[in-house]
């Protein structure tokens, strides 16, 4: 019987949920044994009695946003236990999974879609569900749970310096801790993206960089490392993270 490459993952027991089979397949390392064709859509409908070859880590994280936030995490040496953090541009939740996971003690999972965030993430008890909200209005009211410790982002179709602007409006008066995924297809400007939407000249990669540092230190806030992410976006993009603080009152 023919059945979605998903489906077939799921029942096969590779994975838990066709969620994460479906991410495991958009991350690369899902083969048909036989013919070692590497199966790119999740989509794809493929005999149900195939026998598949998982390559490389199954990801521990709801999506593989959380391995570029774990790289950082673990470059930068950053402490979220017993944190208060905000996700903004939380989407299926990687980022989320992975700060609980590193002992974050609340979440706040802030994005302007909708029914985006895995069920894994929307009924864990230390998760607030904060969808359909534009960070770029949202009120200080909203973080009920206390302000937040760390904020981390990943936001798409938009410029980090929006995302940076609203922090400074609220929570421009305390100290806090950010890492940000950079992602140069978003702040380089349409003349430098190529085909399929991707950023490939080095240089671009530098200035916009260097850009979104500068503004950062504009603001006062102290940026204390930038790495490559450990692997690039869904299309192959190279994407970067930045880690900073607002040190106010620190010191």
């Amino acid at each position: 019987m023919r059945k979605r490459v998903d489906v077939i993952l799921f029942e096969q027991g590779h994975f838990d949920s066709r969620e994460n089979a479906k991410r495991a397949i958009m991350a690369g390392i899902v083969y048909e044994f036989r013919t070692q064709e590497q199966v790119l859509k999740p989509g794809t409908a493929m005999d149900d009695q195939i026998v598949f070859e998982i390559k490389g880590k199954k990801i521990p994280y709801v999506s593989r946003g959380g391995v570029k936030l774990k790289g950082a995490i673990d470059a930068f040496s950053i402490d979220l236990k017993d944190k208060i953090v905000l996700d903004i541009g939380s989407s299926t939740g990687g980022f989320t999974d992975c700060c609980l996971q590193e002992g974050a003690a609340f979440v706040y999972a802030l994005d302007v879609g909708t029914n985006q965030l895995s069920w894994k993430m929307r009924s864990h008890e230390l998760v607030a569900v904060m969808e359909n909200t534009n960070f770029r209005y949202v009120e200080a009211e909203r973080f009920n749970k206390g302000q937040p410790d760390i904020i981390v982002t990943d936001v798409s179709f938009i410029s980090l310096k929006l995302i940076f602007n609203q922090i400074d409006v609220l929570f421009g008066m305390q100290a806090f801790e950010m890492i940000a995924l950079i992602k140069p297809q978003f702040e380089a400007g349409r003349q430098f993206i190529g085909k399929n939407g991707i950023v490939r000249d080095p240089k671009v990669h530098q200035r916009v960089v260097a850009d979104i540092k500068a503004y950062i230190e504009l603001k006062g806030w102290h940026v204390i490392g930038i790495m490559d992410s450990p692997i690039t976006g869904t299309k192959g993009n190279k994407e970067f993270l930045l880690y900073f603080k607002n040190e106010i009152g620190e010191g």
